[in-house]
């Protein structure tokens, strides 16, 4: 027996993204660092040289004490080392900076979208760089008005990969649910668990994350909406043999992030048997927002799929200007892709979407450009067995 059903248009509608008012270089960071290793001039020569590689110009935090001189930063100390800023007083912190960040890139998405905050049935909130109870999510509703019944999606402590993960729940709450709206805000404050610099795995974590905060509306679009991006399919898959590759993991003094250098190696091995998958062997497409985990991540990703320097230019475009935001990082670079889009007047274009996260978790999605006046979209039937 074959059934055929049809399921609503799932969209972006509106992109909003926020970094906070401190901006940093990647040279004043490696300055600091290198201020911070007087004791072991081989590491703080290896910091310099790893700052100045891995294609980050500039970053933003929430946090000034960056800012200034470094026997005043307590993150990266050069004295006492028992001055580290404890667990307590970061997640103190990010209680302070989160809200304010994540709406203001709510507030931008909303507008964008053309949705009123009484409109709005799902909020999924993502981070990974803080907690807190009454959360993120309760904040927000006081902070922009949402409706009190509104359905709340907490989606913590998944890392980079989740800004892409809570894009693709979105998408199956709208299809799943006709007249949804779906407001998905990221807030990350990766700044906030800078250690002290002991051993050279530490540099390759703190040689390129930023803060910033960024949110979309997902739902079905109506005339008004064009242009937008159309989500396609896509899924979540577990890479072999990774586990320990990429780990987050609560200490004393703030969260202890390893990243393992294998990364982009085990990406190249594994991601082009995921895109047959995706793709069903199809032809690549053309756009191609690949979350900047780093310079070798893209690399890899370009390397595997042959890309062009002007298919990678988004990804290292915001790696370069702000870092890795973690969660945040996809919709930036998405935001990038489509606002050029508008500004080139360019067709119906196919694209993937793509982030990473501990796990090593891969996030991949299908999407398309669509721009203004464009015909209503009919999506095939599909057969139920």
């Amino acid at each position: 027996m074959t059934l055929t059903t049809s399921s609503p248009e799932a969209a972006i509608l509106g992109i909003g993204t926020a970094l906070p008012v401190h901006s940093i270089s990647q040279q004043d960071v490696a300055d600091l660092i290198a201020s911070s290793l007087t004791d072991s001039p081989d590491l703080a020569r290896f910091a310099r040289r790893i700052f100045k590689s891995c294609g980050v110009e500039t970053r933003f935090t929430c946090d000034s004490s960056f800012l200034g001189p470094p026997e005043e930063c307590r993150y990266l100390p050069s004295g006492d080392p028992s001055n580290v800023p404890t667990t307590r007083e970061r997640m103190n912190k990010y209680q302070q900076e989160a809200l304010p960040l994540g709406a203001i890139a709510a507030g931008k998405a909303l507008k964008d979208a053309g949705i009123s905050p009484d409109r709005i049935t799902h909020l999924i909130t993502v981070s990974c760089t803080g907690q807190y109870l009454p959360g993120l999510d309760v904040m927000l509703i006081r902070q922009l008005g949402l409706p009190p019944r509104v359905n709340r999606l907490p989606l913590i402590f998944q890392g980079c990969a989740a800004g892409l993960k809570a894009i693709q729940m979105a998408r199956d709450v709208v299809k799943g649910a006709p007249g949804a709206w779906v407001l998905v805000v990221c807030v990350e404050l990766c700044t906030l668990h800078f250690q002290p610099v002991k051993e050279r795995e530490t540099l390759f974590a703190a040689s390129f994350f930023g803060d910033g905060a960024s949110a979309c509306i997902i739902g079905s679009p109506e005339a008004r909406h064009n242009p937008y991006l159309r989500l396609g399919s896509g899924y979540s898959v577990l890479l072999p043999d990774s586990v320990e590759d990429m780990t987050w993991e609560v200490g004393d003094t703030g969260y202890d992030l390893f990243l393992s250098p294998s990364i982009p190696k085990l990406l190249a091995t594994h991601l082009q048997e995921e895109l047959d998958i995706l793709l069903e062997r199809g032809q690549l497409p053309e756009l191609w927002a690949i979350h900047p985990g780093g310079r070798g991540i893209v690399d890899s990703v370009q390397n595997v799929l042959n890309l062009s320097d002007e298919q990678t230019r988004y990804s290292r475009e915001i790696l370069r200007d702000a870092g890795n935001l973690s969660s945040v990082t996809i919709m930036f670079v998405l935001n990038a892709m489509r606002l050029d889009m508008i500004t080139r007047e360019q067709a119906l274009t196919e694209g993937v979407a793509m982030a990473f996260g501990p796990g090593l978790t891969a996030e991949l999605m299908r999407f398309t450009y669509v721009p203004a006046n464009s015909p209503p979209f009919k999506e095939q039937d599909h057969a139920l067995f």
